[in-house]
């Protein structure tokens, strides 16, 4: 039986919010970027929301139709230039959540540092299962949709893997590392991954 997928609209936001928090809150990357416990549990949500926000004004959101599951896509055109000292997204981002917490910021600039540019591509920024239905092939149903189009349309597609689990996930998908792992500071790994597009049979 297939997954029921629809594309998130604004009255999604605190469902993608809770999914989000909820899936990354005992993330490496999330301890990392909020070390204290209880200063992760006030401030991670809103992180999640300032990521929200963004991909729903420039992105787009899939949903599983019934809210356990969502997936954060930027369409990247081929002359973007992620990795730009001007882009403020991650300062503005600390600003909005945590203005004490430079980590906010790092992340962002660290990320956008390493980030494919050259060729379009989709951009899997994140994607969050509720922790009662992981395991149940939700998220690689919310990926593939979207791969699949990839296929179609000779499109590749790039994400960065912030745990072990999720990049085994994604190497089935057909992801590669795209160059060395991002060591974040005093932090965990993150993995750069590429997909380069499948040929597609016209049925």
């Amino acid at each position: 039986m297939g997954v029921a997928i629809r594309t998130a609209g604004e009255g999604d936001r605190e469902l993608v919010v809770r999914l989000l928090d909820e899936a990354f809150r005992d993330d490496p990357v999330s301890g990392w970027v909020f070390p204290g416990a209880e200063d992760r549990r006030a401030k991670h949500p809103g992180l999640m929301a300032a990521f929200t926000d963004t991909v729903l004004e420039a992105g787009r959101i899939d949903v599983t139709e019934d809210g356990s599951a969502c997936a954060l896509w930027l369409s990247v055109p081929a002359d973007d230039h992620d990795g730009d000292a001007e882009d403020d997204g991650p300062a503005q981002a600390r600003e909005a959540v945590d203005p004490d917490n430079e980590r906010i910021e790092a992340i962002g600039r660290l990320t956008a540092a390493i980030h494919p540019s050259g060729r379009a591509h989709e951009y899997l920024w994140m994607i969050a299962v509720a922790p009662d239905r992981q395991g149940e092939g939700l998220g690689t149903a919310l990926i593939e949709s979207v791969l699949d189009r990839c296929d179609r349309e000779g499109r590749p597609a790039y994400l960065e893997a912030s745990n072990a689990r999720s990049r085994k996930l994604y190497e089935r998908l057909g992801f590669e590392p795209a160059g060395p792992a991002l060591d974040l500071p005093d932090g965990p790994p993150m993995w750069p991954m590429w997909r380069e597009p499948r040929p597609h049979e016209a049925s």
